[in-house]
């Protein structure tokens, strides 16, 4: 995994453990701080893909903050980030808008009725707390239909159709400051999954044509996540004309929030066989588990890479590599390795900082995961946080 001593930190790290590598969360840090620097962009992390707070007081020193998609999420940002808190979810209760606003510097309905419904309450709130609504573009450049905001019959954000019926006056026409916007301060559409530039930029122009009449009446706009611009070959560049394009013609704010930019190529998960079986085929069963902590590899599903693995049959010791879960789906996938496994032999999942810990279940009593950091300016490894017995039951009565 580049920029990372997998060496050293496999001689250093409890199994099973996530590592944090310092080096490179600083790594992205630069890079996203060059692009507020250009653009006059305000970055934002998503908590949803990495929450790890214990890094809060390092990333806050470049980021503005974070987003939130529920009130504990709100809260733990609060309290360890500092900064901005900008508040998202499709359906809120009234509990959760109270919670909200007492700690979020923007609120963002997922709907003209939750909007309306909860008025009264935010309302009081107006000049402390921003409001905003998500909008859909109605324009798909995601690969896999779970994870895209614009699929057909997504529940993610207003579509035009709607702000059109909301707004249209006695006359037939669209009043962009119709009654329905008053106290509106912002528009949000999120419609991207691990993607580079050109589908931000695609969308922008789709989300400028159906939406920008209302745009000079905001303070700001937020552009969402799914910007993986820490990644190599993305184009900071077209990004930063791209913000500075809407910050010029409409005079707004112009808000990021990417979550994986912050974590890519961070972290891993360290692992150790606990067995070899044969079924047909030799099947290594580890200490970690996709079901458990590495969920992403069902639901997505996706193939993480592997220090020192390489594709099934490709060299000679081919292995299934498999979970101690009673789950029979408990299956990370098939690898080969240009040595034989055995038990207590370690497997390094590469990239597994964000959308791992923040997912993590403790199905079957399976321990959970140390969370390590490790700081290649001197070599040192620390656990953060082991987990017990205790954290088991206490999620349990």
């Amino acid at each position: 995994m580049t920029g990372i001593d997998i060496d050293k930190i496999l001689a250093l790290a409890p199994s099973p453990a996530y590592v944090v590598d310092l080096g490179r969360v600083r790594h992205n840090l630069a890079i996203l701080d060059q692009v507020q620097q250009k653009s006059g962009a305000k970055i934002l992390m998503a908590m949803k893909a990495f929450s790890m707070w214990s890094l809060f007081p390092l990333i806050s020193q470049t980021l503005q903050g974070v987003c939130a998609s529920s009130p504990w999420e709100a809260r733990l940002g609060r309290e360890e980030f500092g900064g901005e808190v900008h508040s998202f979810a499709a359906a809120f209760k009234e509990s959760d808008v109270v919670e909200l606003l007492g700690i979020s510097n923007h609120l963002i309905f997922n709907s003209f009725g939750q909007l309306e419904r909860f008025r009264p309450l935010w309302e009081k709130e107006a000049g402390r707390v921003s409001i905003g609504l998500r909008v859909n573009p109605e324009h798909s450049e995601g690969h896999t239909e779970m994870y895209d905001p614009c699929a057909v019959n997504s529940r993610l954000g207003i579509p035009h159709a709607e702000f059109a019926l909301r707004l249209r006056s006695g006359n037939g026409q669209i009043d962009t400051k119709g009654p329905a916007l008053s106290g509106v301060e912002g528009l949000h559409f999120h419609t991207l999954c691990e993607q580079f530039f050109e589908p931000l930029e695609r969308t922008a122009k789709v989300f400028e044509e159906k939406f920008g009449e209302f745009l000079p009446q905001m303070k700001w706009i937020n552009f969402g996540g799914g910007h993986h611009i820490t990644r190599d070959g993305y184009d900071i560049d077209g990004l930063v004309e791209l913000v500075k394009y809407f910050k010029g013609k409409y005079d707004l704010e112009v808000y990021l929030e990417p979550g994986e930019a912050v974590a890519i190529g961070t972290g891993i998960l360290v692992s150790e066989v606990l067995d070899i079986v044969n079924n047909g085929m030799d099947i290594a069963i580890l200490d970690v588990s996709a079901t458990c902590h590495m969920p992403d590899i069902l639901e997505m599903p996706y193939r993480p890479d592997i220090t020192y693995g390489f594709d099934a049959d490709e060299k000679n010791n081919t292995y299934r590599l498999g979970g101690p879960s009673c789950l029979a789906g408990d299956i990370i996938g098939d690898w080969s390795f240009e040595k034989p496994l055995y038990p207590g032999s370690r497997v390094v999942f590469e990239d597994m900082a964000h959308y791992t810990m923040v997912k993590t279940t403790t199905f079957n009593g399976i321990q959970h995961p140390h969370i390590c950091t490790f700081e290649p300016e001197t070599g040192k490894l620390k656990v953060v946080r082991s987990f017990g017995y205790a954290d088991f039951k206490q999620r349990l009565s």
